[in-house]
């Protein structure tokens, strides 16, 4: 069976589309419960991708209540190399026009409330660097992808992660474009992170949907703005799956994500409970055996 190397974390409309053929549906179990919906898996451009909706099927899980670890660890579990996270956003630059599409190269965390940011816990302690959140190599990749497809695309720039469900007051959002920020969104912390530490490469075709609350002359960020350019935008989003497919059948990333781990881990093997290395065995079992 071939075997599926690309993950894609975003709304269950991405995955409808004549494109995706051999589809399948599987309820993996993790140790953290069951991922945000069963995970579809079907080919796209030659290549086996399996899809996980973020917010659940229906939209059901607020931004904090999302199990980040549960769709991470089962994109890993299914063998899984590179995660492409696909979200709304909102600009926090003139230049980042509603109907564009940011990959960004950086990201700030301002969530607050209790969504679990490791995997590393109950006995095992793991260091691992985020210095550069997103993998830049699969981010090139997603940025020629969305260009292809006639999209507009910008690449870089810092992604705040706010807690949500609300969006941002005028003061907040003031504030987030006085340190720098680009884009506003509230699901890609502690996706990213996550990410990192199963060693997954990881990059956000972030689409703009609004200009929060910050701008003089545009509309105020509402639910219907949003669904609006998410609607809009969902065939550049698909296309832009599908080229990034093709491309990295024959251009995987050359990167130091899947050795992320290499040095980090600070527990002695010894020391480590045994549930604890069984849980994380799928992550660290190569550097502890």
């Amino acid at each position: 069976m071939q075997p599926i190397h690309i993950g894609v974390i975003g709304g269950s409309g991405l995955y409808d589309m004549p494109e995706l053929t051999g589809i399948e549906e599987r309820s993996i179990d993790t140790p953290y419960g069951p991922p945000s919906a069963p995970v579809r898996i079907g080919t796209l451009a030659g290549q086996r991708v399996a899809f996980i909706a973020r917010h659940g099927h229906g939209h059901i899980y607020t931004p904090t209540e999302v199990p980040y670890r549960a769709n991470i660890y089962a994109l890993k579990l299914l063998g899984v190399q590179q995660v492409i996270a696909v979200s709304a956003c909102g600009s926090l630059r003139e230049e980042y026009a509603p109907g564009h599409i940011v990959i960004p190269d950086q990201l700030v965390d301002m969530t607050r409330h209790d969504r679990p940011r490791s995997f590393f816990e109950e006995g095992l302690v793991a260091h691992v660097s985020v210095a550069d959140p997103f993998c830049d190599d699969l981010g090139d990749i997603l940025a020629d992808a969305v260009t292809a497809t006639g999209g507009t695309v910008h690449r870089g720039g810092t992604y705040v992660t706010i807690e949500g469900p609300r969006f941002s007051t005028r003061a907040e959002s003031a504030l987030y474009r006085s340190w720098g920020m680009g884009i506003v969104g509230m699901t890609t912390s502690p996706e990213a992170f996550l990410a990192r530490e199963a060693e997954l490469c990881y990059a956000v075709m972030a689409h703009v949907t609004d200009y929060d609350v910050w701008h003089e002359t545009e509309e105020d960020v509402s639910v219907e703005m949003v669904m609006q350019i998410v609607k809009a935008n969902l065939r550049i989003a698909q296309g832009a799956l599908s080229g990034a497919a093709a491309r990295l059948a024959n251009n995987a990333p050359d990167c130091g994500c899947s050795h992320a781990l290499d040095g980090a881990i600070m527990t002695h093997p010894a020391h480590i409970p045994p549930e604890t290395r069984a849980r994380l065995g799928p992550l660290v079992d190569k550097y502890l055996d």
